[in-house]
C-alpha cells in the first residue's frame, strides 16, 4: 500500500464537508475560511510511542488521545475547533492498526466537530503529530496572563484519575476489576473540554489545560500573570474509582503532579463563580472551587491538615 492508497483508504473519510473548507485532503495546501471577526488559534503536539503512551496501546486509543490532547489546547484559550492535520510516521502499513487509529481519530472528531484538511504520511518509528485549528472572537481568547489577585482557582471535572491508572500500569497491575477500567480510560480516552472553554471565554481572567499536573500548569499561569495563588489539597476534586483505587500516602502526589487528566484550571472573579458553575453545570460538567489568586508569586499548597505541602518534593514522571 503506498501512500496515497493509505491516505485514500484511512483518512479520506475524515475530511468530511464543511463550508469553512475552500479545499482539503488532495492537494499541495488546505484552504481554509475562517468567519469575519475570527483570530485562528492553532496548535501542534507530536506523540512517540513508548515515551507518549505505553507501546502496547490500542490504536484507537492512539488515535483519539492524539487529537484529544490538542483540542484540549484549543478549549483553554475558548477557541471552537474547527480543522486538524495529521503527520503519522509508521513502521510499516499495518492495516489492522491503521483502520483502528483511524477509527479513533474519527470519533473524537465527529464528537468535537473538527475535519481532517491536511498532513502527511511515512514509514518510521511510530510518531504522531497533529495541528489543531480553531475560531476564536478576535480579541476574546483566554490567556495564560490574565489572571487576577482574588480570583478563584477553578478545575473542570476530577483530578489523579490518569496518573493513578498510569501508575498501576507501571506496576503491573492489569486488573479490571471494580473500577480500574474508569481510570484507564481516562488515561487513554481523555476528554478535551471544548464546551466548557467556550462556555467561560467571556467569564475566566486566564486558563489552561491540565496535561503536565495541576502545580506545573498553574505554575505557568502564575508566572504570565505575574501573581501566585494558594490551593488546598482537600478541595482537589476525585472520582469514585480514585477514591477506592488510590493510596492514602498518593493522593497528592497523583493530583497535584501527575498530569494526563487534560481538565481545564481556570481563574475566574467571586462575582461571576455562580454563572460559571451554572454553565458548567448544563454541560454536565463540575468546577470546583480550589484556591485563591493573590498577590506575589509562587504556588502554595496547604496538604488536608491544614500544613504547607512543598510541590517541588512530589515530583513525578508521566507520558505526555
Amino acid at each position: 500500500m503506498d501512500e496515497f492508497e493509505l491516505i485514500r483508504r484511512y483518512f479520506a473519510p475524515l475530511s468530511g464537508a464543511a463550508d469553512d473548507v475552500v479545499l482539503g485532503i488532495g492537494d499541495d495546501c488546505a484552504l481554509l475560511a475562517p468567519p469575519p471577526g475570527y483570530e485562528l488559534a492553532i496548535t501542534s503536539d507530536t506523540l512517540i510511542s513508548g515515551r507518549h503512551f505505553p507501546e502496547e496501546s490500542r490504536a484507537f486509543d492512539v488515535g483519539w488521545k492524539a487529537l484529544a490532547v490538542n483540542l484540549s489546547d484549543l478549549a483553554a484559550m475558548g477557541a471552537r475547533a474547527r480543522w486538524f492535520t495529521l503527520a503519522l510516521a509508521v513502521p510499516q502499513a499495518d492495516e489492522s492498526w491503521l483502520a483502528g487509529f483511524a477509527d479513533g481519530l474519527k470519533q473524537l472528531a465527529d464528537q468535537a466537530g473538527v475535519h481532517l484538511v491536511g498532513g502527511d504520511t511515512t514509514r518510521g518509528p511510530l510518531s504522531i503529530t497533529i495541528t489543531a485549528l480553531g475560531i476564536v472572537p478576535a480579541g476574546g481568547a483566554l490567556r495564560r496572563s490574565g489572571a487576577r489577585a482574588g480570583d478563584r482557582v477553578c478545575v473542570s471535572g476530577t483530578l489523579g484519575d490518569a496518573a493513578l491508572a498510569l501508575d498501576r500500569w507501571r506496576a503491573g497491575d492489569d486488573s479490571r476489576a471494580d473500577d480500574a477500567p474508569s481510570l484507564r480510560a481516562r488515561l487513554d480516552r481523555p476528554t478535551p473540554r471544548l464546551a466548557l472553554g467556550e462556555a467561560l471565554r467571556e467569564i475566566a481572567h486566564a486558563a489552561i489545560d491540565l496535561s503536565d499536573g495541576l502545580a506545573a500548569d498553574l505554575s505557568h499561569v502564575l508566572k504570565a500573570s505575574g501573581v501566585g495563588a494558594h490551593v488546598y489539597a482537600a478541595r482537589l476534586p476525585a472520582s469514585t474509582a480514585f477514591d477506592r483505587l488510590a493510596p492514602a500516602a498518593d493522593r497528592a502526589r497523583l493530583q497535584l503532579a501527575g498530569g494526563d487528566d487534560y481538565e481545564l484550571c481556570l481563574c475566574i472573579a467571586p462575582s461571576q463563580l455562580s454563572e460559571a458553575r451554572r454553565r458548567a453545570a448544563a454541560l454536565g460538567c463540575a468546577l470546583t472551587d480550589i484556591g485563591e489568586i493573590e498577590a506575589g508569586s509562587g504556588l502554595g499548597v496547604v496538604d488536608v491538615h491544614g500544613a504547607p505541602l512543598a510541590v517541588s518534593e512530589l515530583g513525578y514522571r508521566h507520558f505526555t
